[in-house]
């Protein structure tokens, strides 16, 4: 039976247009007057006056750890010490049996300097390890430290820094690579857990309208395992419903010697429908807030220029042998430094295989036209663009000017003929492809989440690099899928009938207003997969 979509207006590649959507057999059939496809015997699915839009592809985040922390201790929804310890101190007591408390989603900016304590989680019978919001440090007790055997003589890694007191005992924080002194000592999820993990998360990303993404790290990192054989088992199983790519991690400990592995993790998922792992990501440096984030210039107040993961003498090296396999190099690069070193390899590489820099939170202005030089996409997640608690508190006072205001110039690339994706980094932050949307037009919190409170949290971040809300769901739309090369991402025939109904129809609400859409229907090849209460 067909599927006639009527009653509103669709966001196609010529705009937002009035009009119906006919479906056959989870194919897009026609586009076009409600009359002329009405003809003939079909299911309607009434839009209500709202929008019809493509389904979402999310180009950067991490299902399956966000589907486990959300059955682990989950501080995400909470903020501040005691708001915590109250959480944690529930956690443990209805988990007795538990070895470890485990978990994560505790905010930086809750806490003076960005830094917690060990002690404030020593009223704990267990060790600990939370996992910070940002997934770029972790919080342990003293018993943690102590099952780790990290003292004041624990050297730092290479890649990662422990954060210390005065008299240079272990403050119970973890940067970066010295997570894994204590996150791989913590318990390994069974089989069937990280299946649980990835099912919760597709249910609710499918409620968010989003039916594709690429997971922006399939292998272990910062104490989590490989993910890439839960996606294989998913999709052999058929219980995978969205469309998927998997970015194969970079072990930054290790040279050309890793990509025959990467060459045979590629091919593992040959054939599948649902699944593919033809992307690889290179981690190029940390985040702003503990001074790991790549930049050009000292940081104001603590000085230091961050850390470049992957030396850049050898990555352009790496890339170029990746590049010349077909496979897309995927890039974090949340530095000024770090994007420059990322673009500086990517120089002279086929642009087919769609490679892309994600995060870009630093550009110094004279890289902002080699995106499109170079073919190179950005991938956005614009979520990050507003004048939130970490931000005002930590962020802004150690980049100081000019480089506070080279941050997240999403306007500047588009002048530049920039390809566009976009995503979220869930569960670093909120899944919902809306909010990010509201944030690229406005610059503001949404007005509906957790910081809305905080003072600044409408005052415009850099108002002058907003974005026009066609442009960003083109993005979240067509731009992820094509990243994806998905063949769904677009409406008009002979596409996958992959499509969302929105509540409203965010176009003809005033641009504060964004926020406030709703995921109504969401569709995978013409079947509905998520319908709201």
């Amino acid at each position: 039976m067909d599927i006639l979509f009527r009653g509103g207006r669709v966001f196609t590649p010529d705009g937002v247009v009035a009009g119906a959507v006919l479906v056959r057999d989870g194919v897009i059939a026609a586009v076009g007057p409600e009359g002329e496809l009405a003809r003939g015997p079909h299911e309607t699915v009434d839009l209500g006056g709202g929008l019809l839009v493509p389904g979402f592809t999310d180009a950067h985040m991490h299902p399956i750890q966000a589907g486990l922390e959300r059955a682990k201790c989950d501080l995400s929804e909470d903020f501040g010490l005691d708001a915590y310890k109250e959480k944690i101190a529930d956690y443990a007591a209805k988990n007795a049996e538990k070895e470890w408390i485990d978990g994560g989603g505790w905010d930086m900016s809750a806490f003076p300097g960005g830094l917690p304590h060990r002690d404030q989680l020593d009223f704990l019978d267990r060790p600990a390890y939370l996992i910070q919001r940002d997934h770029h440090a972790a919080w342990v007790n003293t018993r943690a430290l102590e099952r780790a055997g990290i003292t004041r003589d624990t050297p730092d890694p290479a890649d990662g820094r422990i954060e210390r007191d005065a008299d240079g005992a272990p403050t119970g924080v973890l940067h970066e690579g010295a997570m894994d002194l204590v996150g791989l000592l913590t318990p390994r999820p069974a089989a069937q857990d990280l299946l649980d993990a990835l099912a919760d998360a597709e249910r609710h990303l499918f409620s968010l309208g989003v039916t594709g993404w690429q997971d922006a790290i399939v292998g272990s990192y910062a104490g989590s395992g490989d993910q890439l054989p839960t996606y294989l088992a998913a999709a052999r199983a058929g219980r995978l419903r969205a469309r998927v790519v998997g970015a194969l991690w970079w072990d930054r400990t290790r040279g050309l010697e890793q990509i025959e592995e990467l060459v045979a993790r590629r091919a593992s998922a040959n054939g599948l429908e649902r699944f593919r792992a033809t992307s690889v990501k290179i981690m190029q440096d940390g985040i702003t807030e503990n001074f790991t984030a790549a930049t050009l210039e000292p940081y104001c107040l603590c000085g230091g220029t961050g850390l470049s993961y992957v030396d850049p003498a050898k990555l352009k090296e790496y890339v170029a042998e990746l590049d010349r396999l077909g496979f897309q190099v995927h890039f974090h690069a949340i530095g000024e430094r770090a994007v420059h070193e990322a673009l500086d390899s990517l120089e002279g590489t086929n642009p087919a295989n769609r490679h892309h820099i994600a995060h870009l939170q630093i550009i110094e202005p004279s890289d902002v036209p080699r995106f499109a030089a170079l073919g190179v996409t950005a991938n956005l997640q614009p979520l990050w663009a507003t004048h939130h608690a970490q931000m005002d508190e930590l962020t802004l006072p150690y980049l100081g000017e000019p480089r506070s205001s080279w941050q997240y110039p999403f306007a500047d690339l588009v002048a530049c003929g920039t390809r566009l994706c976009a995503g979220s980094d869930w569960p670093v932050s909120d899944a919902d492809p809306l909010q990010g949307m509201h944030v690229a037009v406005n610059r503001t919190e949404p007005g509906g989440s957790v910081h809305a409170g905080y003072p600044t949290a409408q005052t415009p971040f850099l108002p002058e690099q907003r974005i026009d809300l066609a442009t960003v769901m083109a993005a979240y739309t067509e731009g992820s899928a094509w990243i994806n090369r998905s063949p769904a991402g677009r409406i008009e025939p002979g596409r996958p009938a992959d499509l969302v109904v929105l509540d409203r129809d965010p176009f003809e609400l005033p641009p504060g207003d964004i926020w406030t859409t709703r995921v109504r229907m969401t569709f995978v090849d013409g079947e509905a997969v998520y319908e709201a209460a």
